[in-house]
């Protein structure tokens, strides 16, 4: 069986329901955004919403694409650090009831959090205290980490730390590791964009990106960013919502439908997508396959609250991907 490494800002996600938006209004949060806070802005905003109905599950992006994995049944790790509070036991409690291998560091802050504020129309509007996650250093990265996997997934959210990433990437690359990336969010790629370009071009073999991380990174529209980002990895992705996906491979393109659905909040999309994706390749899949369970995954679990399904729709998932197998 193959093996998935994944590296993370560790992060509990409080999954919360708004019944209409003054709420956002009333912090200044630009509904559908991602916007870091402070611990006392975090507090604050959790104190207002005490009444309001919650979800607590283990988060962050790259943590939600290895929660997938292990759904799948693939044996799966996951790198991240967390304070020494009742956040951090629950994150690493939750990773291990469903068989991840959590490596988690002990910060000095206390455990990130991201308080996700679901609007009526499912729309979702993060306000992440990122607390240890961001205490994670390239120190704490050593090669015995990395040994005996064959993907290493890396969210786009840690570019930030450069020294941490680049020395992630290269012992990856030395222990022939598939590199796998998402991109994350436009404005981390707006931010970071010449060392994005350098370690896809050197190290990343897989590239995952929405279409406003495709255009930010290229300044193309979808299917010429896809063309521009296949010219420095092995294999490019960009995901395009309700229109589906586009996958390159050399000089195939596919091109993925999405499934229908109901959506209810689209959290986790992109993660789910990425887990579906991964585990088609290691059990040696198609690429248009590989796309089809990405797709399925991502149509699923918008279904749900949070980034999280519970055993039936994992039961469900994995029918339809024996059926998309055959």
């Amino acid at each position: 069986m193959k093996k998935i490494l994944g590296i993370g800002n560790a992060l509990v996600d409080i999954m919360t329901i708004l019944e209409n938006d003054i709420f956002l209004n009333t912090f200044n949060l630009h509904k559908g955004s991602m916007q870091l806070v402070d611990g006392d802005f975090s507090l604050k905003i959790l104190t207002h919403a005490e009444e309001m109905k919650k979800e607590l599950s283990s988060g962050g992006s790259a943590a939600n694409t290895i929660h997938g994995l292990a759904n799948l049944g693939m044996s799966t790790s996951f790198i991240g650090k967390t304070g020494k509070d009742n956040y951090g036991r629950f994150f690493a409690d939750d990773m291990r009831s469903i068989g991840i291998n959590p490596v988690l560091f002990e910060g000095n802050a206390e455990t990130g959090c991201a308080i996700a504020l679901i609007s009526p129309d499912s729309e979702r509007t993060f306000a992440t205290y990122l607390g240890s996650a961001v205490e994670l250093t390239a120190d704490d990265l050593s090669e015995e980490l990395f040994n005996n996997h064959d993907y290493f997934y890396i969210e786009g959210y840690l570019v930030q730390n450069r020294e941490l990433i680049l020395k992630a990437i290269q012992i990856a690359k030395r222990l022939d590791i598939k590199i796998c990336i998402d991109l994350a969010s436009y404005n981390v790629v707006e931010q970071n964009l010449e060392f994005l370009k350098d370690i896809v071009t050197n190290y990343v073999d897989i590239v995952f990106a929405n279409e406003e991380e495709a255009k930010a990174f290229t300044g193309k529209d979808p299917e010429d960013a896809l063309n521009e980002i296949a010219t420095m990895c092995e294999i490019a992705i960009v995901k395009i919502g309700e229109r589906g996906s586009l996958i390159k491979f050399e000089d195939q393109i596919y091109k993925i439908e999405p499934i229908e659905c109901n959506c209810i909040d689209t959290t986790g999309a992109g993660d789910s997508y990425a887990a579906g994706f991964i585990y088609g390749l290691s059990c040696g899949y198609s690429l248009d396959k590989c796309g089809a369970i990405g797709s399925l995954m991502s149509g699923k679990v918008i279904e749900v609250i949070g980034a999280k399904m519970n055993e039936s729709q994992w039961k469900e998932i994995k029918n339809h991907i024996s059926k998309i197998a055959e």
